[in-house]
């Protein structure tokens, strides 16, 4: 029996994939999950890279190895500002105004959602809040044009292009108390508007000394008391602190597989204790033969060119 399988009675159980390594790790996935996120073939800048110019060939292999293989898709992501081009925010050399990057995030998001009619779950808007204590919104180009209303603007397009699929803002840190206080803030002014948010994806992406069990319960709570679903959406546990890495080692120590297995066991058996508000956990990557810890490749995104 496969991961999925023994989780059946809980929630589905998702893996990240790249279309490029599904010849290698196409039979892993289809034994041990029920679910498939797009790494990065369904991200903006890959999909769009110019204006009007859509390539949808590596998006459109994961999708149509999910329906062979009978598994879900999230769609993973339409907004962020991360790995879109910089065309988004340009009219000719100076920023765009805010209602022409309206009518451009009308164009890609409508245009993602109705070519992927089956997929249930789109992560409308991912990172959009501050790890600084001082900041609410991330400063990025979104924010600088447009304020919170970007996010708004996103949700409504995704929920008019389909109005049956469930819609997600996603993050990491988000189990971090500060962090947490200010994505439940943005979730509150989204619900008492009436915009479409149907949950929160909390990314996970942990390590093995925290955040404790404690922080990731009292998150779960608090998205869940805004009457949200919950997907864990790209659970990984390394075994070292962000920045405190080692590049010494070729593999792990036997005790730090003993502590993550430890560690996942306390995490997962908090999890099933919310199977009634998490619908789902997705692996970000499908085993340990290839993870982004290893070379996180996502270039920042450049501000300085259009101030």
């Amino acid at each position: 029996m496969g991961l999925a399988g023994m989780y059946e009675d809980y929630f589905r159980i998702g893996a990240a994939c790249a279309p490029e390594r599904l010849d290698k790790q196409g039979m892993h996935i289809a034994k041990h999950y029920n679910s498939v996120t797009a790494e990065n073939c369904m991200k903006p800048v890959e999909v769009q890279p110019a204006e009007g110019l859509f390539d949808f060939r590596k998006a459109d292999k994961l999708v149509e190895y999910a329906r062979e293989h009978q598994l879900d898709v999230r769609g993973h992501t339409l907004v962020w500002h991360n790995q879109t081009g910089e065309w988004m925010f340009k009219d000719g050399n100076s920023p765009v105004s805010k209602e022409m990057l309206f009518a451009r995030m009308k164009t890609h998001i409508e245009t993602m959602v109705a070519r992927y009619p089956t997929i249930k779950s789109w992560d409308v808007v991912n990172e959009a809040v501050a790890d600084e204590d001082n900041r609410f919104l991330r400063d990025s180009m979104y924010a600088r044009i447009a304020e919170e209303s970007f996010i708004e603007h996103a949700f409504v397009c995704a929920h008019e292009a389909n109005p049956s699929a469930n819609l997600f803002y996603n993050d990491y840190n988000e189990s971090d108390p500060k962090k947490r206080d200010k994505i439940v803030r943005l979730l509150k002014n989204l619900l008492e508007k009436g915009v479409p948010v149907h949950g929160v994806g909390m990314q996970g992406h942990w390590n093995l000394y925290g955040p404790s069990i404690k922080e990731i319960q009292a998150a779960i709570e608090a998205y869940a008391s805004l009457g949200l679903r919950i997907e864990v959406t790209e659970l990984d546990l390394s075994v070292f602190n962000w920045n405190d890495r080692r590049t010494d080692l070729l593999e792990p120590t036997k005790e730090m597989l003993e502590l993550q297995a430890n560690r996942y066991e306390k995490i997962f058996s908090l999890f099933r204790s919310y199977k009634d508000v998490i619908d789902s956990v997705t692996f970000w990557g499908a085993a340990d033969d290839y993870t982004w810890l290893n070379d996180f490749p996502v270039q920042e995104e450049k501000l300085a060119v259009l101030i």
